[in-house]
């Protein structure tokens, strides 16, 4: 039985393009059958990806078989993951988010997490010199996995260790990094086609804060106007996703990625709360406020969060 290797839920380029690089690495060096799959449809950023390096999409899953192989990417979170994940064999995990708890496994894995900024990062180290048998698409999937978690390294997640392997791959593909970061977020930044509801899945997570369960949303793009005009209708739709989702809450960020600041939508009390104790900001009456230098969910935002 193959093993599936897959990320999160709401498949952005790191969760889309880490199963494809590591089931490669897994079939084509290890000599073990592997198929990366997906739990969603990618963002419009890594169908960008997926299209630059012709790479076929993954097949996308809604759930897993008891007793399934599967190696865990680029999230160690069961919320994340398919109901019934501990049900299946979990071969390993490789990540790069913080340690969560709740996942059960047959027996003892290998489990590699390391405080980079993209799981992609990690999986060069771990396949050392065999990353030269890798074709160019799979180096391709590795360096946009990475432009995208560090943000074309305005990310504070960014470690020399992340620069120094994108760096790399972009000097062997004759890509030039700046060009084609540009063109990776300007695919990200469209989002004309997406409903409120789907914007605010779009890259979500699921975090409790106080009692209160929040579903925290952001959105990276070099367009944040665009975003933003639809502001009261996705303030509108964020009750009805939050009932959906089991939360209390959204929170949705709206990054500018040139600016290198956010804007959280503010439409209710419960929302200026959270923002005034998390970031040491007043939102008097306004519906919208802008947070100097928060770019980073995983490492500004969540970890702020207060009631």
């Amino acid at each position: 039985m193959s093993t599936l290797v897959f990320g999160h839920k709401s498949p952005d380029t790191d969760s889309t393009g880490s199963p494809i690089i590591w089931a490669w690495y897994l079939t084509e060096v290890k000599g073990e059958a592997a198929e990366p799959v997906l739990l969603g449809e990618p963002n419009t950023e890594a169908a960008f990806m997926l299209a630059r390096w012709n790479l076929p999409k993954p097949r996308i899953i809604d759930g897993v078989e008891a007793g399934q192989p599967v190696v865990i990417v680029d999230t160690n979170n069961p919320a994340e993951l398919p109901e019934g994940i501990n049900a299946a064999d979990i071969r390993a995990i490789i990540d790069h988010h913080k340690l969560v708890g709740g996942l059960e496994t047959k027996g003892p894995i290998d489990i590699r997490i390391e405080p980079l900024a993209c799981t992609a990062t990690l999986m060069r180290k771990m396949m050392g010199d065999d990353l030269a048998r890798a074709p160019e698409a799979v180096k391709g999937a590795m360096l946009s996995c990475i432009l995208s978690d560090t943000l074309e390294f305005r990310s504070p997640t960014t470690t020399p260790e992340d620069r120094a392997v994108a760096e790399a791959l972009a000097a062997d593909l004759g890509v030039d990094i700046p060009s084609y970061a540009a063109e990776m977020f300007a695919a990200k930044s469209d989002v004309s086609a997406f409903s409120d509801a789907e914007l605010l899945r779009m890259d979500s997570k699921t975090y409790e804060v106080g009692g209160k369960t929040f579903r925290v949303s952001v959105l990276e793009t070099t367009s944040p106007e665009t975003v933003l005009a639809r502001k009261d209708s996705l303030v509108a739709a964020m009750p009805k996703v939050a009932e959906e989702d089991g939360a209390d809450q959204v929170l949705l960020f709206v990054v500018d990625i040139l600016r290198e600041q956010s804007t959280l939508l503010v439409p209710n009390a419960l929302v200026k709360q959270v923002a005034e104790k998390s970031f040491a900001t007043l939102c008097g009456d306004a519906d919208t406020v802008v947070l100097p230098g928060v770019v980073s969910r995983k490492k500004q935002i969540i970890p702020n969060l207060a009631l």
